[in-house]
């Protein structure tokens, strides 16, 4: 089975949310802080200040430590590499937030339940985009299938290179707060 990958273009994202807003909505998450989909502003402080916008949702680890670390296999890996949360194994532990590097996983208090990204993989079963691709107002955002492993690395590699020149860029124009 084919492996699929979220693509950003940081070039051209302007913060807007709108992925944001789509993913609350397809996921039917009303409370503020729970954002499977998240954009980060990165420097910069008003309205003049040099500042970048960082798209960031779950990374669908190979090999997913969340899904190690879920003691009740409610955190799945599909056959296409998704993962995915099973809520009705879903005991609130937390175990999964904790394993997690990357900070994509989220207690929602109302449900007692962890929320992430999933690609919006019943969307994806009906051969629509994840709802944050769709509705992405700059089209900054791309979903796409990778055939091969070492592909995905380049890939990888390309996506880190240009995230590391963007905070050099940033870094050297002397943006830090200082305090």
């Amino acid at each position: 089975m084919k492996r699929s990958v979220m693509l950003i273009d940081l070039d051209r994202c302007i913060g807007c949310l709108s992925c944001e807003v789509a993913c609350k909505q397809e996921k039917g998450i009303e409370n503020f802080g729970i954002r499977p989909m998240k954009v980060h502003r990165v420097g910069g402080i008003g309205e003049d200040a040099d500042a970048f916008f960082l798209p960031m949702n779950c990374f669908h680890c190979d090999p997913a430590p969340c899904v190690y670390a879920c003691p009740t296999f409610a955190m799945r890996k599909r056959e296409d590499h998704i993962v995915y949360v099973e809520e009705l194994r879903c005991i609130g532990c937390k175990a999964c937030i904790i394993a997690c590097p990357y900070g994509a996983i989220a207690f929602n208090p109302n449900t007692k339940k962890v929320e992430k990204c999933d690609y919006c993989y019943k969307r994806l079963e009906r051969g629509l985009l994840p709802s944050c691709v769709s509705k992405c107002v700059t089209n900054c955002l791309y979903f796409v299938e990778m055939e091969e492993r070492p592909k995905e690395k380049h890939i990888a590699k390309r996506i880190d290179s240009l995230l590391y020149k963007e905070l050099f860029n940033w870094a050297s124009k002397d943006k830090f707060l200082k305090v």
